[in-house]
């Protein structure tokens, strides 16, 4: 007979849970791993609220296990660590991303791309090497293998830097690995929330021109007073775009909504480089002619591995760059989920979960 989630494992754990595809969470007892040998054990203070997590709970990608305790973007305090650990102490601040383990002998580990791994284990809605299922950051405590934790640098706000272990990581990957992150260059960044307002941020930071495109005319002044981009286009704005036809070296698309790729792709100059780090849940039309005669790339990008992470992470540390976000407690979390499918939100729900967590 299998054991119940509270009694997997001997450390005692508490979160909130989705319990089916209403996507509803409510408290839940569950059990933790002992610490092992490579193992870091850390409170968890604050957790991000991901778009992915809105997708995952209500199993809009028909791979959801349930109960889940969502939560990828975990950030808390080492309480202890196996006698084998070597990169982190009791008392460092932690975080922990959207994977926990993958097989580390395919050409994707050895490559430190873990995120490619087929074998990949995702933080929740998944089993771990030893069967049991994982449950994510809206909880109490983490356990994890030293691989797959981040060291946070001290001048990081825990809070606002939770949101770089998925938001911050899905848009620097992309730049750096094609190549769209040399100074000077002419950046698009498409959709204005929790991706791609991380987008303005590390664009800006390597030194790149930055244009935010957007169906939303108002978010015109937050884009350029607020997050420092340099020029804003309207993609509804037929003028606009027009003008702006064959400036761009490259775009990355954040928008999970269904939408138009061709006025896109004609912003970009020759040889551009269209990135899709949006996961629409229906497919996207591909015109190919405007790729053949400007020899253009529509490309796509999932989230970095383990060592760019902790670089992306000292980049962020290095430049002060931090998610814009809104700090909810714990029993908001339900109401958080609906605004966030409105896109009610700047930029990035954040649970404090360390104070408003009550196991009561």
């Amino acid at each position: 007979m299998s054991k119940s989630p509270e009694d997997e494992h001997p450390r005692k754990a508490f979160g909130w849970a989705a319990r089916d595809p209403s996507g509803v969470l409510s408290p839940f007892r569950f059990s933790r791993r002992a610490t092992g040998d490579d193992d870091v054990t850390f409170k968890v203070l604050y957790c991000g609220i991901c778009h992915s997590d809105l997708h995952f709970i209500k199993n809009e990608w028909g791979f959801s296990t349930y109960p889940m305790v969502p939560g990828h973007e975990i950030v808390g305090i080492a309480t202890e660590v196996g006698s084998k650990v070597k990169r982190f102490k009791v008392g460092d601040k932690v975080g922990v991303g959207c994977n926990i383990g993958a097989c580390h002998s395919c050409d994707n580990c050895t490559k430190d791309l873990e995120s490619y791994c087929p074998k990949v284990i995702l933080t929740y809605s998944s089993t771990y090497y030893d069967g049991t299922t994982n449950y994510g950051g809206y909880s109490d405590i983490m356990v994890v293998n030293e691989r797959y934790a981040v060291l946070f640098p001290d001048n990081l706000p825990l809070d606002a830097g939770a949101p770089l272990l998925c938001a911050g990581i899905t848009v620097y990957s992309p730049l750096k690995y094609y190549g769209l992150s040399e100074p000077g260059m002419h950046l698009g960044v498409v959709g204005l929330g929790g991706l791609g307002h991380m987008a303005v941020k590390f664009a800006k930071a390597f030194g790149l021109k930055v244009t935010v495109i957007s169906t939303s005319p108002s978010k015109e002044k937050e884009a350029i007073e607020r997050l420092g981009a340099d020029s804003f286009l309207v993609s509804r704005d037929q003028v606009q775009m027009q003008e702006a036809m064959g400036t761009l070296d490259g775009i990355i698309d954040t928008v999970s909504a269904h939408h138009p790729l061709l006025p896109l792709i004609s912003l970009l100059k020759s040889h551009g480089k269209l990135v899709m780090v949006g996961a629409p849940e229906k497919p996207l039309e591909v015109p190919v002619f405007p790729l053949l005669v400007g020899r253009k790339l529509i490309a796509g990008s999932a989230t970095g591995g383990m060592k760019e992470t902790q670089e992306m992470v000292d980049f962020a540390g290095k430049h002060n760059i931090t998610a814009d976000i809104e700090v909810i407690p714990m029993d908001y979390v339900n109401t958080a989920f609906e605004r966030l499918l409105k896109a009610d939100v700047k930029y990035r729900f954040v649970i404090d979960i360390a104070n408003t967590l009550n196991a009561a």
